[in-house]
Formats: C-alpha cells, structure tokens, sequence
C-alpha cells in the first residue's frame, strides 16, 4: 500500500508513525481522518478501504503515557463475554497502536441529547441489559489479572477533588475544621464502596462511550481501566452522567430496572432496593468528587478547557448527596463557601 497522503492541518509524528505502520499491513486504506479523542492522550482516527468503502479505527496511544495493553486484555474478557466491543484486527504494542472495527458515528450521548421519551426508553433498557451482561463476566477469566477498587485506589481517586478541585481552580484554603470534616466523608465513602458486593467494573460506563449500532446491542468503548469493584459503580457512572442529567423520578425509574434485571440474572446485588439507592448515590458521590477534581487536572495540567463547562453539573450532584445524607452535609456547606449561597439539610436514609 501507498502511504496515506496526511492533510497538512492534521500533520504530526504520530500520525505519520500510525500511516506508515499501516501501511504494513495486508490491506489498502484511500484516507484517514479524526475520529475522536478523550480526556487522556490517546486519539482515534477513521480510515478507509481502498476496496470496498469500509472503514476502521486507529487507537493512537502514545508510550510511555499510555499502554495499549491493558485494552487489549479487557477487549478479549469482554468479548468472551458477548459484550460488543471494537474487534482488534492488527496491534503494534511497542509503539502503541491498535486497528480495530468500527462501530460507527452515533454515541448515545449524541442520540440522548434530543431522543424522543420512547427512544430514551429504548436506549437506557439496552445501555442496562448490556451492563448486567457486563456484571456477569467472571473477571477471573482476564489472561493478565485485575486491580481491585481497593482502599488505597479509591482515596487516590478521592484526593483529586481537594487537590486539583478546591486548591487548584477555586484556590480556597480549607480550615482545620473543614479538613477533618472531609476526612470522615472521605472515610464513610470508602467503607461504603469496601463494603459492597463485588463484579467486573468498566469504571466509565457513560452515554459517550457507549455507541449505537442499529441493533439491540450496544457498542461499549473506553474500557481499558476496568478493575473488580462496587456493583453499584457502573450504575452511578451511566445514570448520573458528565454530560446529561435526569430528573430523579426517572433516575430511580431506571435505577430499579437495573436492579430488577440484576437480582434476575443472579448478581450480588442487595434484597432491599432502598438500599442499593443508597449505595448508589454514596457511590456515585466518590466519583462525583473524582470527576471534579478530574476535570481540573485535565483543565490545568494537561490544556483540554472544555471539560471544566460540565461542572457545575457534578457540583449539583454534590449538592443532592450533602442535602440528603446528613454524614455528607459539610460537603453542602464547603460549596457555600465557595459560592455563597446556602444548603439546608434534608432526609437521610
């Protein structure tokens, strides 16, 4: 094959690295164009068949910042487990590049964003069914073993929201008080996610990685820091999402479907659906929290500004958490600070 001629707007080595590996390969592709990219340094782009019109992707994941490993180990558990996801036709582990299939344009956040009730219906029943599909893969099965979302990874998780969240973009000074009153939500959210149930994680099962294929069966991306944790996590990530919020009829609508067709297909999910609710919020605050502080870093450190527009979002679910569960009230409080407004306290279950 002829190396792909690249746009001069699009030019860089790594590209011009990923169009002469390709151009190793045992097939022909006329063009090559941005896909996507994320919150982290991988990029994606869509080539095309000389041959027939078909098209692929090409996973740019530059070493030493990313590891294409890990992604092909969670593609093949996945996939052994019907899950669909992106098939891998050709991996250069070395320098970080993967062709896969591709599984089209339309992500759900795309199709969410103004999707008729009835089609929301349909999306969220699949995005659901496919979770518990997910959930009932044993992680056992991984050819390189997972992490566990152990103590020491969820607190690493939760130090992004003080350091990057409240140090970096709203540059406070926490008191001693505050301090110690972080700490003990800090430690009750541990605990919580410790002591649940545990299954296979995805750890970003949201509308943006989840595509549709034209069939009941959605496409799942974005699944390289899969780990063994909280049954309850996955949950969090799709139904309190980064881009898109639901009132919260709906939410516990969709919360007990979920839980309906867990218990159903046998996964370690509680008897008592309050309950599950309330892992599911505690649970979905520790990766609100994560996300705040997330999306700082990313704004901060790494020069991607758009991810800060969607945080007034996670601060209103932490608002929602420190109104409702009395041990999460201080959080209420520290916001007002921030924006001097004021929280009451509501129930707690």
């Amino acid at each position: 094959m002829q190396r792909i001629n690249i746009p001069p707007a699009q030019a860089d080595q790594r590209l011009a690295d990923a169009t002469d590996w390709l151009a190793t390969l045992d097939a022909r592709w006329s063009s090559i164009e941005p896909a996507s990219a994320d919150a982290s340094f991988r990029r994606y782009f869509r080539v095309r068949s000389a041959n027939d019109d078909s098209t692929a992707i090409v996973m740019d994941a530059p070493p030493p910042k990313e590891d294409v490993r890990p992604f092909l180990n969670i593609s093949r558990l996945l996939a052994s487990g019907g899950v669909n996801v992106p098939a891998v036709y050709a991996a250069d582990e070395a320098r970080g590049l993967l062709l896969l299939g591709d599984l089209g344009n339309t992500t759900y956040l795309r199709a969410l964003t103004d999707a008729a009730d009835g089609e929301r219906q349909r999306l969220f029943t699949d995005a659901i069914t496919t979770l518990v599909q997910l959930q009932q893969i044993d992680p056992a099965q991984a050819e390189v073993p997972l992490a566990r979302y152990d103590a020491a990874l969820l607190r690493r998780e939760i130090d992004l929201f003080p350091e990057w969240y409240l140090g970096r973009h709203c540059q406070i000074e926490l008191t001693d008080d505050e301090k110690n009153a972080l700490e003990r939500i800090y430690a009750v959210l541990i605990a919580g996610a410790l002591a649940q149930p545990t299954v296979l994680v995805h750890r970003d099962y949201m509308p943006r990685n989840l595509m549709v294929t034209g069939e009941r069966n959605p496409g799942v991306l974005d699944y390289q820091d899969a780990v063994i944790g909280p049954v309850s996590y996955d949950v969090a990530s799709l139904m309190r999402d980064a881009f898109l919020s639901w009132e919260e009829p709906q939410i516990i609508d969709w919360v007990a479907r979920y839980w309906d067709r867990a218990r159903k297909a046998g996964l370690p999910v509680r008897e008592d659906f309050s309950e599950f609710y309330r892992e599911f919020e505690w649970m979905g605050l520790q990766r609100h929290l994560k996300v705040l502080g997330i999306f700082a870093r990313i704004n901060y450190r790494d020069g991607k500004p758009h991810y800060l527009a969607d945080t007034p979002r996670f601060v209103n679910y932490v608002r929602h958490a420190a109104t409702r569960y009395q041990a999460f009230a201080p959080l209420g409080s520290l916001l007002d600070r921030i924006e001097g407004t004021a929280t009451k306290v509501g129930y707690t279950f």
